[in-house]
């Protein structure tokens, strides 16, 4: 039977198993929170960034979500510095160029902080003088870094950025850490685990 988790990524945690890197010092994984064999992560999530991920051992499923053919949307919340305007969300909205290309029409609107926000450690950077908003937006493609390098394209940088959803799957409950296996059919979610 086919294994589905849904992860809700902290801040400062690489979406993969194992650390390759260099830098001396461990940093976390997805070991440190789900002990579940064989399953992969379905789609990546910047360190800096927070939020869902999905995971599956099934590969059939997995390039299903993450191909760029099947269009699977993922929604973010992003909080971004300055008041967006109309034009900046118009553009988004249409599509910006990047360096590698101009992306697909994404589905943007202003929104309030979100319900439920857990803070974030460490803190974004506060200043008095510069205003900041959050944005929803859902794109259906995934480039690297995507989301943060369109709201730089239209002037909005992006101070803090939270997946909440790919697909028909949500973050529903799950606090930074925890995890909950679901059926593919998305029938009510178990109760949330506990990092290890």
């Amino acid at each position: 039977m086919t294994k589905l988790i849904l992860f809700n990524k902290p801040y400062d945690v690489l979406s993969q198993f194992t650390d390759k890197g260099t830098e001396g010092t461990p940093r976390r994984t997805l070991s440190d929170f789900i002990d579940v064999p064989g399953v992969y992560a379905a789609g990546r999530l910047d360190r800096d960034s927070e939020g869902l991920m999905v995971l599956t051992d099934d590969g059939r499923l997995q390039a299903r979500i993450t191909s760029p053919r099947t269009k699977t949307p993922k929604t973010y919340w992003a909080q971004v510095e300055g008041s967006p305007s109309d034009e900046q969300i118009a553009a988004l909205c249409t599509g910006v160029t990047l360096k590698d290309g101009p992306t697909r029409p994404a589905r943007v609107r202003c929104v309030g902080e979100p319900p439920d926000l857990w803070p974030r450690t460490p803190p974004v950077r506060y200043r008095k003088s510069v205003p900041d908003a959050w944005l929803e937006l859902t794109i259906t493609e995934g480039r690297n870094r995507q989301v943060r390098r369109m709201t730089a394209a239209v002037g909005l940088p992006t101070l803090r950025l939270i997946r909440a959803r790919v697909g028909e799957w949500g973050l529903d409950g799950l606090a930074p850490g925890e995890w909950r296996e679901v059926p593919v059919s998305a029938a009510p979610p178990r109760r949330p685990q506990r990092p290890r």
